[in-house]
């Protein structure tokens, strides 16, 4: 099996095309089997495709429920749908993030066992298992979901190391880096996310879902939950600012979203897109080099779909931004919605500067992440209730 990731929406169309027949019991079987990096597995390997949406949520679900009823495909349909719930989740609660970043930073300059964090993130620790996933991580950008979940505890509740400076080695690597799947799967593993709720990895569990390969000795028997002082508090899911679709308008488009195509109403009257591929917002260099070939990719598509001048940056420019509505004299610069985390951060920034130059900058949000996002307020198994009834709305079911 490649784990190989070519940067485009047509890699990501045949992969899941590859992957729709097995959507159903196959999967629900077999996808906590982590047999190595280069075997046949039941997963999609579909992460970096929809992390940067050059294929959506709805069109997965749409694909798979073309050839399997919901209840054949339901594992999988939940898998998608965690990642929305991730993504709702922080968007309801970004402090969060916020707090991450600042453990984060705490952690880099209090935590003084150095050796210990370089042997962790060098496979140099004897754990049979998290050396190699360290190191296949680094190697590929990429870890089944379940070894990101062993080695998410060994690194906690066995090696004793902060839970923000494990996140961020995943950060660093991955290529599907994501702030709200990558922080809120750490928290919850940390026993933070679900206050109390923990997850131990174990000699056998290992063992057995990686097919003997593993069976580390040595690791925590118990797991117990960090605590948090205060609870992260809840926002409301942030209004839309209002779309005039008849006005001129500056497409801007970020790595949060590379399918502009789909989200962009149709009739908009673009004159001009702008792409960044935002290199020093994202984390690691595996992530940098497949953005950038992505945002090529979304450059391509936008000038065969919207028929207007393409500029592809390297960075979130605001003079090129600027630049680019005042030549055309638009009023307006579109972006697909950023959710939290750095991309939203630069926007904001974006949008004070372009509103002392009188443009205004507009958000579009998904049809999909406007229904879904507003139920996850609690825990999953609360939203799951609520996943028929949407895609029904959606015209999936």
């Amino acid at each position: 099996m490649d784990v190989d990731f070519p940067a485009s929406r047509d890699a990501g169309i045949r992969r899941l095309a590859d992957f729709v027949a097995k959507a159903g019991e196959p999967y629900a079987r077999d996808r906590n089997i982590d047999a190595g990096p280069r075997q046949p597995t039941a997963v999609s390997r579909l992460s970096a495709y929809v992390r940067y949406r050059l294929i959506s949520e709805d069109e997965i679900v749409a694909a798979v429920l073309a050839q399997h009823s919901l209840r054949e495909a339901d594992k999988f349909v939940q898998e998608i749908l965690w990642r929305t719930y991730w993504k709702g989740w922080l968007e309801l609660h970004p402090d969060a993030w916020t707090r991450f970043l600042a453990e984060r930073a705490h952690s880099r300059e209090s935590f003084h066992d150095i050796k210990a964090i370089g042997d962790a993130e060098q496979g140099r620790t004897g754990i049979a298992g998290f050396d190699d996933w360290a190191l296949e991580l680094q190697e590929t950008g990429y870890l089944h979901n379940h070894a990101r979940m062993w080695f998410a505890s060994i690194w906690i509740f066995t090696l004793g190391l902060p839970w923000s400076l494990g996140a961020d080695f995943f950060l660093r690597h991955l290529i599907d880096a994501d702030a709200a799947s990558n922080t809120l799967s750490w928290r919850w593993v940390a026993g933070l996310q679900t206050a109390g709720k923990t997850y131990l990895a174990t000699r056998d569990n290992i063992a057995r879902y990686t097919r003997g390969r593993f069976a580390p000795v040595g690791l925590a028997r118990e797991a117990r939950a960090l605590n948090e002082t205060t609870t992260v508090p809840v926002r409301p899911l942030p209004e839309m600012g209002v779309f005039d679709a008849k006005q001129a308008s500056t497409l801007l488009i970020t790595p949060e979203d590379f399918l502009a195509e789909t989200c962009v109403p149709k009739g908009a009257a673009i004159t001009s897109v702008v792409v960044a591929s935002s290199a020093a917002l994202l984390w690691g260099d595996k992530a940098r080099q497949f953005v950038k070939a992505a945002a090529a990719d979304a450059a391509q598509r936008a000038s065969a779909h919207f028929q207007c001048p393409v500029e592809t940056i390297d960075a979130m420019g605001v003079s090129e931004v600027i630049a680019a509505a005042q030549r055309d004299g638009t009023q307006q610069v579109i972006t697909p919605y950023a959710p939290v985390g750095p991309v939203a951060d630069a926007l904001a920034l974006l949008g004070s500067e372009l509103a002392h130059e009188g443009i205004r900058l507009i958000p579009l949000r998904r049809q999909w992440d406007t229904l879904f996002w507003p139920r996850a307020t609690k825990g999953f198994f609360a939203f799951k209730a609520a996943i028929p009834a949407l895609l029904e709305e959606l015209d999936l079911t």
